[in-house]
């Protein structure tokens, strides 16, 4: 796939092993310490200086979590060198706060700025309730990584300041799993024997990943779903593999999470935004490896970008984007990587852990979130297919085909 390939190679060419929040209980790497390289000047990004005014800012890090601590340093050391600068910082709910971005911007209010991943940015884009910053973002991203730029872009337009790249991998305790399964016979295998305890989210994003792995592929270039040419099917065939040989599936994550950290599983497959909290749990037993490859390849999980979107009601546009520009710039996203595991968009960012290395190989490896409309018609059909072939143990092929076929109904395509 183009967009694969251009995504592997982007991130080759900036060497995006670099980011994340991680925590000083983050473990003591194998192998020393590596800055990002970067193809293009300058070495660091610049943090923008003198800002005066005030500023709202949403994000939906969690109270008292290892992401929001390390979020809230990097503010506060943005905010200690400008002290002319006051910023309001208000905590949303994940599951509200693009709902309520929408709702609010639409009705002429809302705060100057939010971050959160790319999953609303194209339908936000074209609703009109992200402010277009190609303009204002010209000559201030370079040396970033270009898969987090081309992230932030619909139709070719910057409507995003990018942060960090964010796509999901295999947490194991490698004191238990001694030697992580790669691939995906050998992941059944391990899991019917009882030496690895798996845990899965069961949805439609967590999963993705398994499949590339048997050769699914799910839109054409016109957003054409084609899911149902094969590999897909074969993919949550192996889902009910899995959950008979004993693996669990959950639809809290935070249940999933608990059981890890408390060692009633020894694998689940998460983001790398759990970093600061598995490390507190499990200090010196965390590993990562990529999802275990399949009989068609390399598993591909949705890559995506986080970042700063902007208010186009904002009466201190130029405040807000500058204070974004701080909060991704190479210090704030050094304290971000250390601290909560954050594959960083910044150059200049020195990697130290392993886990963040791991995590930065998966979004390489992944398939670049696409920004389309007829993408946006994927989660409802296939979360739907998910959950029936797990919990009514429906034939995937038949569950394929007609979650294809209502995603190109959706779209308007026959």
């Amino acid at each position: 796939m183009n967009t694969k390939l251009r995504l592997a190679s982007a991130v080759a060419a900036v060497a995006i092993i670099a980011a994340a929040c991680g925590t000083s209980a983050t473990p003591a790497p194998t192998a020393a310490p590596t800055a990002a390289p970067t193809a293009v000047a300058p070495t660091a990004a610049p943090t923008p200086a003198g800002l005066t005014g005030e500023i709202t800012l949403w994000h939906s890090y969690g109270s008292g979590g290892g992401e929001g601590t390390a979020f809230l340093k990097a503010l506060k050391a943005v905010q200690d060198a400008n002290p002319g600068l006051k910023v309001t910082v208000v905590e949303q709910p994940f599951s509200d706060i693009f709902k309520k971005w929408e709702t609010d911007v639409a009705a002429g209010g809302g705060p100057d700025m939010f971050i959160a991943p790319n999953d609303n940015l194209g339908s936000e884009a074209r609703a009109g309730v992200l402010a277009d910053l190609t303009t204002a973002l010209t000559g201030k991203l370079e040396g970033f990584a270009q898969v987090a730029v081309d992230g932030s872009k619909v139709d070719g337009k910057m409507y995003m300041v990018p942060e960090s790249l964010k796509a999901v991998a295999m947490w194991y305790d490698k004191t238990v799993v001694t030697a992580p399964p790669t691939t995906t016979d050998a992941l059944l295998a391990a899991v019917k024997d009882g030496s690895v305890k798996l845990g899965l989210n069961q949805n439609g994003y967590h999963m993705f990943g398994f499949s590339g792995a048997f050769g699914g592929s799910l839109m054409d270039a016109a957003g054409k779903c084609t899911a149902d040419a094969g590999g897909f099917a074969d993919a949550y065939a192996y889902f009910q593999a899995l959950k008979a040989a004993g693996a669990k599936y959950y639809t809290d994550g935070n249940a999933l999470k608990q059981d890890f950290q408390t060692g009633k599983l020894n694998a689940v497959i998460d983001g790398p935004w759990q970093t600061a909290d598995f490390t507190k749990a499990l200090p010196d037993k965390l590993a990562v490896a990529p999802i275990p490859a399949g009989p068609k390849g390399k598993a591909n999980p949705l890559t995506g970008t986080d970042g700063w979107y902007i208010n186009p009601n904002s009466k201190s546009i130029d405040t807000a984007v500058a204070l974004a520009l701080a909060l991704v710039g190479t210090a704030s996203e050094q304290v971000l990587t250390d601290g909560a595991g954050h594959v960083p968009a910044a150059p200049g960012v020195t990697i130290s852990s392993d886990i963040v290395k791991g995590f930065a190989a998966a979004a390489a490896d992944g398939y670049p979130r696409p920004q389309s409309a007829q993408f946006n018609n994927y989660w409802g059909p296939f979360g739907d297919a998910v959950n029936s072939v797990l919990d009514k143990a429906s034939d995937p092929t038949t569950t394929i085909a007609g979650a294809c076929k209502l995603m190109n109904d959706a779209n308007g395509i026959k």
